[in-house]
């Protein structure tokens, strides 16, 4: 039974029995990772306050080949989101891309991109007064990307051309994109903003995309209408309450 050691992100727990907690976990080295913390709601547990959600910690973890749950050994706090998380309006958000995080990852399988990705967000909503809209946003376009659900929006879907920053374009019935010598008629327009809007978003940090979204209100909310489409469709109607966003 060998022990795993991985930053983590905690992303929910629950009760189990008296003193016990089930503990939901992104891992940068292994995936997705469910565990018992034993003793964990006891007074003076030695977790702490180190299981609190969206908290960043150094993981030790026993797994056996048979077992969906691991034994969780430690769980050092190494930056908390307690003061963050105390936010509604932060933890319907994150509540919500732990939910998605669980639909889309896939268990014991590290994806690294994503790790970073959900981090470099906490830390960006908990230090400062962010506009949570353009958040989840990145978090759903980067979602999408990692997992291979986002079509390619820098070429024509049916020629392969590249578009010019400054070419309208057209949405497919995958939402896909054509040039407007290959679409037919019919196709909703897609304006030239909102293609390279999207683009912008997989080439920038969060922290640089959120200084430019307060200047680009209409543009990230007709995008962002089509890329919780793209994100419902790839999820399932199954987990319509996952993908649900939050109220804020």
């Amino acid at each position: 039974m060998p022990l795993h050691e991985s930053e983590s992100i905690v992303l929910k727990t629950y009760n189990l029995a008296e003193a016990d907690r089930i503990a939901l976990f992104l891992t940068r080295e292994f995936g997705i990772v469910r565990g018992v913390a034993k003793g964990a709601r006891r007074l003076h547990s030695k977790f702490g306050s180190s299981l609190e959600p969206f908290s960043i910690v150094q993981l030790e973890y026993f797994q056996k080949d048979d077992r969906e749950l691991v034994s969780i050994q430690k769980a050092d706090l190494v930056i908390s989101s307690f003061e963050a998380a105390s936010d509604p309006r932060f933890l319907k958000v994150f509540s919500r891309f732990a939910d998605l995080t669980n639909v889309f990852a896939q268990p014991n399988l590290p994806s690294p991109l994503l790790y970073r990705m959900l981090r470099a967000l906490i830390l960006i909503a908990a230090e400062r007064d962010t506009d949570l809209t353009a958040v989840e946003l990145y978090f759903e376009v980067w979602l999408l990307r990692i997992e291979g659900f986002l079509p390619d929006w820098s070429v024509c879907a049916r020629c392969g051309r590249e578009f010019d920053p400054a070419e309208a374009s057209e949405l497919d019935a995958e939402d896909r994109l054509q040039c407007t010598r290959c679409s037919v008629k019919g196709r909703r327009p897609i304006a030239p903003g909102v293609r390279n809007t999207l683009l912008r978003i997989l080439r920038v940090s969060p922290a640089e995309y959120l200084r430019e979204a307060e200047s680009h209100r209409e543009i990230l909310r007709e995008l962002s209408a089509i890329v919780f489409k793209l994100l419902s469709k790839a999820a399932g109607p199954s987990q319509a309450k996952a993908t649900a966003r939050a109220n804020i």
